[in-house]
């Protein structure tokens, strides 16, 4: 077992503000992966929609960050993800992807002290989010349903000011 906190949702669910405002407060956090890759690819002159269209690429980048970010991190630190392994399925899944076996392997080892599933706020697009509501819905939808069937506890984060989900979220540690 980790000492390890995934914090997840659909997009535009506070995910990284609340993880932003948990590093402002001393503790360890992580980044989101799939905006990094984004960037990432941005740099070297690609265009969103050129890196989105390669679906199965794009989740299989996605993927060795997260996992290569996973393994570089002290199990018994206190650690908060900006999303997590389990979240590639969720995305597969949306995508109508067939999980890649390095996917499943990961899934079956994936360890964590609890995960935080963040309501969703009003949807916000921007240059990486690109999901329409009913997307976001049923990413979120997805993402409850992976996190549900694995052995880790579950707690929703109801939507609140970013302070309060803070405090919400330290409190159900």
């Amino acid at each position: 077992m980790t000492n390890w906190y995934v914090l997840t949702g659909g997009p535009s669910s506070g995910k990284t503000t609340t993880v932003n405002l948990l590093g402002e407060r001393g503790f360890t956090t992580t980044i989101e992966h799939a905006r990094h890759y984004l960037d990432l690819k941005r740099i070297e002159g690609k265009t969103i929609e050129e890196v989105r269209a390669r679906r199965r690429e794009f989740q299989r980048g996605v993927l060795t960050m997260q996992l290569e970010q996973e393994a570089s991190l002290d199990p018994e630190e206190t650690v908060f993800l900006d999303r997590a392994i389990p979240d590639s399925l969720a995305y597969y899944r949306f995508l109508d992807l067939e999980p890649d076996p390095q996917l499943l392997n990961a899934l079956q080892h994936v360890s964590y002290r609890k995960t935080f599933i963040l309501d969703l706020l009003p949807l916000a697009p921007d240059y990486a989010r690109t999901e329409d509501a009913a997307a976001q819905v049923r990413i979120h939808a997805l993402l409850t349903e992976v996190y549900q069937n694995l052995p880790i506890p579950v707690v929703k984060v109801p939507v609140l000011n970013p302070a309060d989900r803070v405090a919400y979220i330290l409190d159900r540690l």
